[in-house]
């Protein structure tokens, strides 16, 4: 689960990283200021191919409303080491999976919206969902609005709508009602899922200390919510997702954290009111990942500690077990279309777990071998190609100007590791023929 908390400087700190950012003042050149600064290659990127247009669909993550769901990539690699942020990519999905060819650059120039006048310089992707219920999934975008450090600071959320074309055109921020507002914190930390079962995704962010703001769904195309409650009280700071049912009550549930980094956790669960009820606390860990891993009848929980992953089987009442293995950041798929997910933990290396009628795996049954050398990273797991099997989006970051997307496909007898179905750099992002 990704977590992220708003600092004074432009860089985001993450805890949970998809992918390495560049801290604020990197240091990589320190001492050789003649040297000559790494240059991104583009050379080699996809040849471009149109959008397809979609009708709309359920799928998650489709903006397109193809059916295909479609990649968000975050930190692409930059033109020349140091230089600005190249905005947010989408990779779209088709038949055959996904289709690099098929991209869109998303950039405060052409789609953030104005805060006192300002376009921001920080345009991260948050959460994804289909806010206003029109079959086309939606961005949710953080940003850095002007603030003199004075009063309430500014909504820093975007909405950024989905089409049949995709996601074009100019966001609206999010609309955080007053009633909803608490203190003088950054209404951040976005979380979708349906916390009230009324068929609407809602959104959930942080307000103040352990206190969260619900807004409820269908959003307007003016990023506002359906009503407004008061805050709640939470756990913790940190609202992580992605939610999910874990008691199968027909209400969606999030995790929310107490502390970057390793710390404690626990279930809010959601409700006819939306999420305003506690659940159980779960072991001190880096990251918390939910699925249906196999026993009992109800959802589960690993959580991914440097020296081990600790499981809770049947939430909210669980039963507990251990992988005796390190899982810093996990991701829960179903990668062979069992009806039970598998768990990927990205330590040092990425290695699969899968699901069953017992549980996880003691063991590793796949290991994922990177398709180039660096720093390898789960980016999401999601079915590109709409054949009912997940399949796993990883990168390798070699500085930031170098970095290679790969695309393992899902199968019926588990995640094919050997071999990506594809492969580019984020580098397909750079040059003037992206403005389109």
């Amino acid at each position: 689960m990704r977590v992220r908390r708003r600092t004074m400087c432009v860089a985001t700190v993450t805890v949970v990283l998809l992918v390495p950012l560049a801290a604020c003042g990197s240091t990589e050149h320190a001492g050789s200021a003649e040297r000559t600064p790494a240059k991104a290659a583009k050379g080699d990127a996809p040849a471009r191919l149109p959008v397809p247009r979609g009708k709309g669909s359920e799928v998650p993550a489709d903006f397109n409303g193809d059916g295909h769901g479609d990649l968000v990539l975050d930190d692409l690699v930059k033109e020349q080491s140091h230089g600005d942020d190249a905005g947010i990519g989408v990779v779209y999905g088709s038949a055959r999976g996904l289709a690099p060819g098929a991209r869109q650059l998303l950039t405060p120039a052409r789609n953030a919206a104005r805060t006192a006048g300002q376009l921001p310089a920080l345009f991260d992707a948050e959460a994804t969902c289909d806010l206003d219920g029109d079959g086309f999934t939606d961005l949710v975008i953080s940003t850095d609005p002007p603030y003199d450090g004075q009063g309430r600071p500014p909504v820093p959320l975007q909405l950024l709508f989905g089409s049949p074309d995709g996601l074009t055109g100019k966001a609206v921020t999010l609309a955080v009602p007053a009633r909803a507002r608490a203190g003088n914190d950054w209404p951040d930390q976005p979380v979708c899922g349906d916390f009230d079962g009324d068929g609407a995704e809602d959104l959930v962010v942080h307000a103040s200390d352990r206190q969260l703001s619900f807004l409820p769904g269908p959003f307007t195309r003016e990023g506002a919510p359906s009503a407004a409650t008061a805050p709640i009280p939470a756990p913790g700071n940190l609202p992580t997702g992605p939610a999910a049912d874990v008691d199968r009550d027909g209400y969606d549930d999030l995790v929310v954290r107490t502390a970057e980094g390793t710390a404690s956790s626990a279930l809010v669960l959601g409700g006819p009111a939306g999420p305003t009820g506690t659940g159980p606390a779960l072991p001190d860990g880096i990251d918390v990942a939910l699925g249906d891993f196999g026993e009992g009848t109800r959802l589960d929980a690993a959580v991914g500690a440097m020296d081990a992953t600790a499981l809770r089987y049947d939430l909210p009442t669980p039963t507990r077990a251990t992988l005796p293995t390190p899982g810093s950041m996990l991701t829960a798929a179903d990668f062979d279309g069992d009806g039970k997910d598998d768990l990927v933990s990205s330590g040092s290396r990425l290695r699969l777990f899968r699901g069953g009628t017992a549980g996880l795996s003691a063991a590793p049954t796949v290991t994922v071998e990177p398709a180039a050398r660096g720093t390898t990273r789960v980016l999401t797991a999601a079915d590109f190609d709409g054949d009912g099997r997940a399949d796993l989006a990883v990168r390798t970051y070699r500085g930031e100007t170098k970095d290679t997307v790969a695309v393992y496909p899902g199968r019926e007898d588990g995640l094919l590791a050997s071999r990506p179905a594809v492969t580019f750099s984020t580098s397909a992002f750079l040059g003037p023929e992206q403005s389109s």
